[in-house]
């Protein structure tokens, strides 16, 4: 990997939803792939690795992954996407929870989609931090985790270091917002039309949370 390269870890889980994993990894991908078309001498931006305790994974509804690491050969990321989905499995997992942690510690930016901030607030990654996640799980993260302060309305919540998305497609915006921070705007746009994907950028939500469980 070039050193000029980011590298980019995304947890896989059995239970993971499917696009919570992809859409990050397509973001990230498509990133490089269009960087490389603007500027051919250059290093990738971004080199994407998947990460689980066991391979394959089998995401939500049945999708298989091959992961690229285990826990226990995994490299250091510059970049850790901890997805959402049914996460009963990592929650309970004291290697996954270690593992997050500790790859957190080290880790440029460190970011979740969906249910995925459970997993860091389980960790220990987020303590009284300002998070978001999925408007079905609000209540619950508040519950669960009645120090953090947790936003509802909004795709992402950006501390910084620290960067929470609601469900599935803000995990999308929120990687495209990831992009532009730390490889500008420009090539975050190129990359939301490359993959045809209208981009919402103004970080507000259009999703009610009193809409019925699906």
């Amino acid at each position: 990997m070039s050193p000029k390269s980011l590298r980019v870890l995304i947890l896989a889980y059995d239970g993971v939803e499917a696009l919570d994993f992809a859409g990050p990894f397509e973001v990230f991908t498509t990133a490089s792939r269009v960087a490389q078309r603007m500027q051919p001498d250059a290093a990738a931006p971004f080199e994407v690795a998947s990460v689980a305790q066991t391979s394959p994974v089998q995401a939500r509804a049945g999708l298989r992954l091959l992961a690229d690491h285990t826990l226990q050969d995994s490299p250091k990321a510059d970049v850790l996407v901890v997805p959402g989905g049914v996460i009963d499995a990592p929650m309970a997992s004291p290697d996954t929870l270690h593992w997050i942690a500790d790859s957190a510690a080290g880790a440029q930016l460190v970011a979740s989609v969906c249910t995925g901030a459970f997993l860091l607030a389980k960790s220990g990654v987020v303590t009284r931090d300002a998070v978001t996640t999925h408007w079905e799980d609000i209540a619950d993260l508040r519950a669960q985790f009645p120090q953090l302060d947790v936003r509802e309305g909004v795709r992402w919540v950006d501390n910084g270091r620290i960067v929470s998305s609601a469900g599935i497609s803000a995990g999308i915006d929120m990687s495209l917002h990831i992009v532009e921070r730390l490889a500008g705007r420009e090539l975050a746009e190129r990359t939301a039309r490359q993959m045809d994907y209208a981009w919402t950028r103004n970080n507000t939500s259009t999703t009610s949370t009193s809409h019925p469980s699906a």
